[in-house]
């Protein structure tokens, strides 16, 4: 079975040379390449490779799709990067505002199509089943992006609605990976109903995660700047349920803490997670995220393989998992 760090070096082998790099015109292609240049985990064709290797099929044969996964990913990051006004993604100046909005449209429109050129590249008697989840797991992380969007008008959101929003716009893309390795290995209609669920209630306990370590990880462990999210009002499982929760004056400061325009961003920080802390908000969240990992975990124990093969996926979900500490 291959580690982590194999499939990754594989993966970023076949980015690094991918041909379409040096192809003119160079102001359509150059912003494709330098947002893929600027890093990434690669988690998602990873783990296509990994299921793929989990079920005993041939890794290196799935390797353009895997990639093409990954090339679908970054053009919705350089379109979502336009519709959030993002200046810097990584670390790096976004696309938008490397070069401009009309340069950062038409590439992503590329992108997206040279990933479906990449999707294709499967045996001619899976194609169909391949296509037709690739297009139905993007359309389901449009639609999660759709709610995000609506969600930034609305201060009534429900716990509910917000896992369902996480579900679709970040979970059911890890499913949808997990599912396209178990289809190029040819395992069983249970096995990838199985391994599908198993990504989908990873992702959402590792977004949950993620809300909670933008106000309460430790910056080093971490590796971005704490309280993002929090300056900017982004809705989030702590924001959410606190909204849902409070009463009288913590529900009174926590809203005009929301209004505010001008604020010390370190004040108000600490002023809202102190608003969490009273709650128990993070301690909810982490119980939440724990649930749907734990509910994880209980499907990957179901999937009908050999334990051993299981290893290198359950050693990533705790890894991945878990990164407060």
């Amino acid at each position: 079975m291959y580690s982590f760090y194999q499939l990754k070096d594989i993966v970023s082998e076949k980015i690094e040379n991918l041909s379409f790099t040096k192809k003119e015109p160079t102001e359509l292609y150059q912003p494709i390449s330098y947002l893929l240049s600027i890093g990434g985990k690669r988690i998602r064709p990873v783990l296509t490779l990994m299921s793929v290797d989990m079920f005993e099929g041939d890794v290196l044969k799935a390797v353009n799709p895997a990639v093409g996964i990954e090339m679908f990913h970054n053009f919705t990051l350089m379109h979502d990067d336009i519709m959030d006004k993002a200046n810097h993604r990584r670390g790096q100046i976004t696309v938008h505002k490397k070069w401009n909005e009309n340069t950062a449209i038409l590439s992503g429109d590329a992108m997206l199509l040279l990933a479906n050129q990449m999707m294709l590249e499967v045996d001619d008697d899976i194609l169909r089943e391949v296509m037709v989840l690739y297009n139905n797991t993007g359309l389901l992380v449009c639609d999660g992006q759709q709610y995000d969007m609506n969600f930034e008008k609305r201060n009534n959101i429900t716990t509910e609605e917000y896992l369902k929003m996480i579900e679709l716009k970040t979970a059911v893309l890890l499913g949808g990976c997990l599912k396209l390795g178990a289809v190029l290995a040819r395992t069983s209609e249970n096995n990838k109903e199985l391994i599908e669920q198993f990504g989908i209630n990873l992702g959402i306990s590792f977004q949950i995660e993620d809300d909670f370590l933008d106000a309460f990880g430790d910056f080093e462990k971490f590796g971005k700047s704490i309280g993002g999210d929090i300056i900017i009002n982004k809705k989030t499982f702590l924001l959410v349920k606190a909204l849902e929760m409070a009463k009288g004056e913590e529900l009174k400061e926590l809203r005009s803490w929301l209004l505010k325009s001008s604020f010390v961003p370190e004040e108000k920080i600490n002023q809202i997670t102190n608003i969490y802390r009273k709650l128990k908000i993070d301690q909810m969240a982490l119980d939440c995220s724990r649930k749907y990992f734990q509910k994880a975990m209980g499907i990957l124990a179901d999937i009908d393989v050999k334990d051993k093969n299981k290893k290198t996926l359950y050693e990533f979900a705790h890894l991945l998992i878990g990164r407060k500490s």
